[in-house]
């Protein structure tokens, strides 16, 4: 039965081995959810007997800084990769390309070139930069926001884009539909366009530097300098294009390093494929399904494809004719020709234009498409097939379903009818969205991974844990109540592994005996992960699951627990938590128990652990009151130190003995000792990022870094008592202000010139002009005289 295009079409599954015969070659039972299918598929690499797996990656495009958005895809392939290589053992080879040409890239480089040009030929003079400007400006409006008439006065701007796309501003959408990109799109453009307008108002009143102003009109500027001078500048100086890509690919790796993604073991980058992409199209040309026009551009011919019973479209269909994603896929640069024998046709080679890079090809000079080059570059690296391929869900139409079909066209062998399945199983990693709208370059709503690190408002730990409590191919939305959920597991983890090693190393007695529960609970969790993991690497589950044995292990009597099961629980959490790579780089087969941050620094240690045991002896004899100047006078400091990150733990530990010997002729010796301990606690050590956290009976404190969550408990503490304080303050406002209305008599509260005339109890009886009062008005001050009486009655008796 033929297949409709609004369907997806049949995927060969790869050959599984068979069992009885290869009982040694026994395979995972790993399920991963297939976008060629869009349902789970049990995972057989092609090279099953040597546990090897081909991955090839979709890398980013190297014009601007990486974003969360770009964290969140490649961040969530890590985990996967870990996983397979380090809980399924397999052997991975992976590889990654770095887009380094394509028509973004050709306009950023581009834009760039012309605008440092601008700026190094300016005058001291700001009229050309403001005509230039100003220019730019009507342009801008024109373009992107058509209901603002680009003859707008840049004072005028903010207003008219207040009046003309206020639901939008307010996080409306344009027409009745929800809000999505398109509105974020145009919340970017309306803030650009005030910024720039504001620019050029300051600037014609002499309240803005030049290189101010440059930088707030830069976004305008930008595309209005190439669409004036783009087609002129000297293309064959590839410097122009490369020194951008050079610095934003170095920058990109140091990202993803500092965010601890593990290195490929191969990259790929466009500029070094030129030949090779020219013989893979001319491969493809040959085999009949594509096509050269007359300016020597080369089309993918999707009929001729498809006449010969191939499929176009595998991953969405249904998109096949969504001609905004077409032009996107296309690139801004590329210009419609009516040589083209469909709409649909995209370009493998395009004739490069005034103003384009190119290379020499049999037609002509010119450049890769976009989608050709990963086709090319991962035929090159993994051949005809290879096991896995993803990227971010945004590139399934067209990108990845343009390298399927170009792929499939290239390695076909016609001696078989049946078709060539480049890919089997692709893996597309969900969005992160902000507000609805994902978050992206394009859109201008995201934030730099650098900056987020640099900011603290996220850790590479933090960032991995929500990514692995949301899933790989479900789109995340950061929230508050994400955030904390994600912090909520990190500090739970956190304590598990400070208190499990506190309480191997002061467990005096190891117990031979076990009251089973906890070790339950541990099977349980391995049988768990391990089913989660083969459900196309369900890490949200295997989160809840760590959690939930952490929450068994500190319910449980500590007593009763042998120091083996401890450990094994220990251990076993740290092995998993080093698969997800949320322990730098930790091995999975490490054989301790704990993650960096739960200790405090080397050079700490032989200062602090003292000081510690001494602060808990004295304090524990202060509390019982049996405290003795001989006690303090035992000194328990070491000798201090010489060094930088030594002296400050040195010092804080003479400065404590110091302190203790000038209370020895105290009166209160006990309460001024643990007035003194909670100091070396709250103050001393916290300060140097140190706590000591004290523990019921006799337990020592336990010695620990100070986390986030700590510090933020403490603010919150803090507030607490800070409210605390306020509010008793307020009440003791209060109760003065109605003591000191409680001076005046009720007698006499109503003898003023409002009034004539007045009964015994000094309740007004006629007003100022003689009337008398109404009744009602009778009432009420009554009522105010029995008030009065009440609070007057009160001060005599406090004051007798």
């Amino acid at each position: 039965m033929a297949t409709s295009i609004r369907q997806q079409p049949p995927w060969q599954p790869p050959q599984a081995p068979d069992f009885e015969s290869n009982p040694i070659s026994l395979i995972p039972p790993l399920k991963i959810w297939n976008s060629l299918t869009r349902k789970k598929e049990s995972f057989t690499p092609i090279d099953w007997k040597h546990r090897t797996v081909s991955w090839y990656v979709c890398g980013p495009t190297v014009y601007d800084d990486a974003h969360l958005g770009h964290a969140r895809n490649y961040v969530s392939t890590d985990i996967i990769r870990r996983v397979l290589r380090d809980y399924f053992e397999y052997k991975v080879k992976f590889v990654m390309n770095i887009t380094d040409v394509d028509d973004k890239i050709i306009v950023r480089g581009r834009q760039q070139h012309l605008l440092a040009e601008f700026i190094s030929k300016r005058t001291d003079s700001s009229t050309k930069d403001l005509e230039t400007t100003i220019a730019a400006l009507k342009a801008y409006l024109a373009k992107n926001l058509p209901r603002i008439s680009p003859n707008t006065k840049p004072a005028d701007v903010e207003g008219q884009a207040a009046s003309e796309y206020g639901a939008v501003i307010r996080g409306g959408a344009l027409n009745e539909a929800v809000a999505g990109d398109k509105e974020a799109k145009m919340k970017m453009h309306i803030k650009t366009a005030i910024v720039a307008s504001k620019a050029i108002v300051s600037l014609e009143r002499g309240k803005i530097g030049v290189d101010d102003f440059h930088t707030d009109a830069q976004d305008i500027l930008l595309p209005y300098l190439d669409s004036l001078y783009g087609s002129s500048i000297d293309a064959s100086d590839h410097s122009i294009f490369t020194k951008l890509t050079k610095k934003f690919e170095i920058r990109f790796m140091d990202d993803v390093r500092s965010l601890n993604c593990l290195e490929p073991d191969e990259i790929t980058r466009v500029t070094e494929y030129g030949p090779k992409i020219v013989d893979f199209v001319e491969k493809i040309k040959q085999n009949g399904f594509a096509y050269v026009t007359s300016d020597g551009s080369v089309y993918f011919d999707i009929s001729a494809f498809e006449n010969a019973h191939n499929k176009y479209a595998r991953l969405e269909p249904w998109n096949r004719n969504d001609t905004e994603l077409q032009a996107d896929g296309e690139g801004a640069l590329t210009k419609k020709s009516s040589e083209k024998r469909s709409d649909a046709d995209f370009a493998l080679w395009k004739s490069s234009k005034p103003g384009e890079p190119s290379w020499p090809s049999p037609w002509g000079k010119g450049r890769p498409g976009w989608h050709i080059e990963c086709s090319a570059m991962a035929s090159d690296k993994l051949g005809s097939r290879m096991d896995i391929h993803s990227g971010g869900i945004d590139l399934a139409f067209p990108h990845h379903d343009n390298e399927l079909a170009q792929s499939e066209a290239f390695w076909l062998d016609k001696s078989h009818e049946h078709q060539h399945q480049w890919v089997n199983y692709f893996m597309h990693m969900g969005h992160l969205s902000i507000q609805g709208s994902k978050m992206s370059k394009s859109l201008k709503n995201f934030t730099t991974i650098r900056e987020a690190l640099a900011k603290g408002d996220w850790t590479p730990r933090g960032l991995r844990i929500v990514f692995l409590m949301g899933g790989w191919r479900e789109g995340i939305e950061i929230t508050d109540d994400v955030v904390k959920s994600g912090s909520a597991w990190e500090d739970k983890v956190n304590n598990f592994f400070i208190n499990v090693l506190d309480l191997l190393e002061h467990r005096s007695q190891i117990n031979s005996g076990d009251d089973g529960n906890v070790t339950l609970a541990l099977q349980k969790a391995q049988k768990e992960t391990h089913e989660a993991l083969c459900d196309s690497f369900n890490t949200p589950l295997v989160m809840a699951t760590i959690s939930e044995l952490i929450s068994a292990y500190n319910s449980a009597d500590k007593s009763t627990i042998s120091a083996e099961t401890v450990s094994s629980v220990g251990k076993w959490i740290t092995r998993m938590v080093n698969t997800f790579g949320l322990n730098g780089p930790a091995s999975f087969s490490s054989d301790t128990i704990g993650w960096s941050g739960i200790s405090i620094p080397d050079e700490a240690r032989p200062y602090v652990y003292p000081l510690s045991s001494r602060r808990d002896e004295l304090r524990q004899k202060a509390r019982s009151q049996t405290l003795s100047v001989e006690d303090i006078k035992n000194s328990g400091s070491r000798q201090i130190q010489h060094g930088d990150e030594v002296e400050p733990y040195a010092q804080i530990a003479t400065n404590f003995e110091a302190d203790l010997h000038a209370l020895a002729a105290s009166s209160t010796l006990s309460k001024d000792v643990l007035q003194l301990c909670d100091r070396l606690r709250d103050v001393d050590l916290w300060d140097h990022g140190i706590y000591l956290e004290d523990r019921d009976g006799n337990q020592p404190a336990l010695v620990r870094p100070v986390t986030k969550e700590l510090f933020t408990a403490r603010q919150e503490k803090e507030e607490k008592e800070r409210m605390k304080l306020k509010a008793k303050e307020d009440r003791e406002k209060d109760a003065a202000a109605k003591a000191d209305k409680g001076r005046l008599s009720q007698l006499d509260m109503f003898q003023t010139s409002e009034y004539s005339a007045w009964d015994d109890e000094g309740v007004p009886l006629r007003d100022a002009l003689g009337e008398e009062v109404t009744k009602s008005r009778t009432k009420k001050l009554r009522k105010d005289w029995e008030r009065q009486k009440k609070l007057h009655d009160a001060w005599r008796l406090s004051n007798s």
